[in-house]
């Protein structure tokens, strides 16, 4: 048997080396139009900031090792312009010769990935423009930011490269604006929870540009000039587009392969495309959204890497399947990471599921022990079924951690309630007797039951200023005093609160606020038992202060520092 995979990288060196390990005598090609047949894709803006220091640690595999340890007849700079079905073979033109040739297989891997947006721009032509893809990407990029007089970067785009980018860019000592498009950077996050990246950005000397759209760039004086819709410019001595991405489907397409969403190779469970003899992996396919059920193109290399395994799996004979993702991701902001799986609120209600979410401020660790930092939790579940929809994480320590216990409790199935019962790793530099998930479990619980009521930060808009509601502060006084939220005039610590409930109208509802959710709850329930009609606002001051004050416009409030 004769397989011919196009294309390196995750998907397609994950099925080349998948394939040899079940079957020794299939004779496998693979076909890698870059330089570099197996490369660490993530790693390329580490590189640029020099984080990666050697050019080196970003080729897992060469032609040579791949032919070495896996009998694997590697072959870079190796260009597949056409595949004819009827024929089974593909056409390859050697991008070093011009010469074209044509390949046999009797099965065919396409792991073409996915290529960067370039929108039809006025000037987008210039050589100061740069994308970022393959490593010979990645070398131009890093020479061109550490060329002499090179001080100004532009990043366009905010989402995974575009951050990641900026970051590496101002690792180098260059002044970097970030564009985005939208209202907050990385479209799966709720812009609540990007709130505390865009702050953390800022600190960190980003100049960030938000509901900006570019119209097109102009050379000028040794630089380039972004021109942005309302009439401002941005110079900068270079610029990275960032914009997002698209299948690489343009073989599929021609070949006459069935499509799916945003143009992406349709294929089933088994990885296998309309013709039962080719398979497609990574960011060129759309597979299941393993919440909605919906297809969907999850461009992130994990998912690329299961799936080349799978396609190797069925053509070695096996029942192997890919049975969907819920795009779990991590990301560094500079100290600060954000990690996230599933559903956003934006996409739940796009999906159309009756959704409740919870937002908890709780510690990394045990508060004692020095070091900790305050996380915050946005948790979404389903409200028929009770089970986890998706999750955010946003923090300093300890949140891939805990966003990867969600996940996997997401993909058991298990019901949001289910996270108080995890059995949880403890001890006082590594988390509390009571982890962050337990207590986004017992949370949930509380909802569920009727013993809490929730108030979010966008209902306090509506909240009537005649004197009808009482909006009550339970931090210390010293607390208060540094900073509380508009219309919360009243301040009575919760260690002060019993003794003082007379002072308060049992008539009119109480929405309380403390710095992380903890100390109003338990006012919450010292109210509501008192005859109350009781909210809590979720997420506590600390939130409020990050969205508040991303949506003033302001500098990150001292709240959204390091708190503990």
């Amino acid at each position: 048997m004769k397989v011919v995979i196009v294309g390196g990288v995750a998907g397609g060196a994950s099925a080349a080396a998948r394939l040899r390990r079940l079957d020794e005598n299939a004779q496998i090609v693979m076909l890698e139009r870059t330089g570099y047949v197996s490369y660490a894709n993530c790693g390329l803006p580490y590189y640029i900031g020099g984080v990666i220091k050697n050019q080196s640690s970003l080729t897992l595999q060469t032609p040579a090792s791949f032919a070495a340890r896996f009998n694997v007849d590697a072959r870079v700079r190796q260009e597949v312009i056409a595949i004819d079905r009827a024929a089974k073979q593909v056409v390859v033109r050697d991008l070093e010769s011009g010469r074209e040739y044509p390949e046999s297989y009797d099965k065919l891997v396409l792991a073409p990935g996915a290529k960067p947006l370039r929108p039809e721009l006025p000037g987008i032509d210039s050589p100061k423009i740069y994308t970022l893809r393959t490593v010979e990407d990645t070398l131009r990029l890093r020479e061109a930011a550490l060329a002499n007089g090179v001080q100004r970067a532009a990043v366009i785009g905010g989402g995974f490269v575009g951050v990641e980018i900026a970051e590496n860019l101002r690792e180098l000592g260059l002044s970097v604006c970030l564009i985005q498009r939208e209202e907050h950077i990385l479209a799966p996050l709720d812009g609540d929870m990007a709130s505390f990246l865009h702050h953390h950005l800022r600190e960190n000397g980003i100049e960030l540009l938000l509901n900006q759209t570019v119209t097109g760039f102009a050379d000028d004086k040794g630089g380039i000039d972004v021109l942005l819709a309302d009439g401002q410019k941005v110079s900068a001595d270079l610029v990275v587009l960032a914009a997002g991405s698209s299948p690489e489907s343009d073989l599929a397409e021609q070949a006459g392969l069935k499509l799916g969403p945003r143009g992406s190779i349709a294929v089933d469970e088994h990885m296998l495309t309309s013709d039962a003899d080719i398979y497609a992996v990574g960011d060129a396919v759309a597979v299941n959204n393993s919440v909605t059920g919906q297809k969907a193109v999850v461009a992130l290399a994990g998912p690329a890497n299961k799936q080349g395994r799978v396609a190797a799996d069925n053509i070695a004979g096996l029942d192997s399947r890919y049975n969907g993702s819920p795009a779990t991701a991590v990301l560094k902001v500079f100290d600060m990471t954000a990690a996230f799986c599933g559903l956003n609120e934006r996409a739940a209600k796009a999906a159309g599921i009756d959704y409740e979410k919870i937002i908890l401020a709780p510690a990394s660790h045990a508060t004692y022990y020095p070091g900790g930092n305050l996380l915050t939790i946005k948790l979404l579940f389903a409200r028929t079924t009770e089970k986890i929809i998706g999750a955010q994480v946003v923090g300093f320590d300890g949140v891939d951690k805990r966003l990867d216990v969600i996940t996997t409790a997401m993909q058991a199935g298990l019901t949001v309630r289910a996270l108080k019962e995890l059995d949880l790793a403890y001890a006082p530099p590594y988390s509390s007797a009571k982890d962050p998930v337990n207590m986004a479990g017992f949370i949930a619980e509380n909802i569920i039951t009727g013993k809490l009521r929730q108030c979010f930060y966008e209902d306090l808009a509506a909240l009537p200023r005649d004197g009808s509601v009482t909006l009550l502060d339970v931090r210390t006084a010293a607390e208060y005093a540094q900073g509380h939220a508009a219309g919360f005039e009243l301040n009575i610590p919760v260690d002060e609160l019993r003794p003082r409930l007379g002072e308060l109208d049992k008539s009119k509802p109480v929405y309380v606020m403390c710095r992380t959710g903890l100390r109003s709850y338990i006012a919450s329930r010292m109210l509501s038992q008192a005859g109350f009609e009781c909210y809590n606002f979720a997420g506590g001051y600390f939130y409020y202060a990050s969205v508040h004050g991303d949506f003033a416009g302001s500098q990150a409030p001292t709240e959204c520092g390091r708190p503990l």
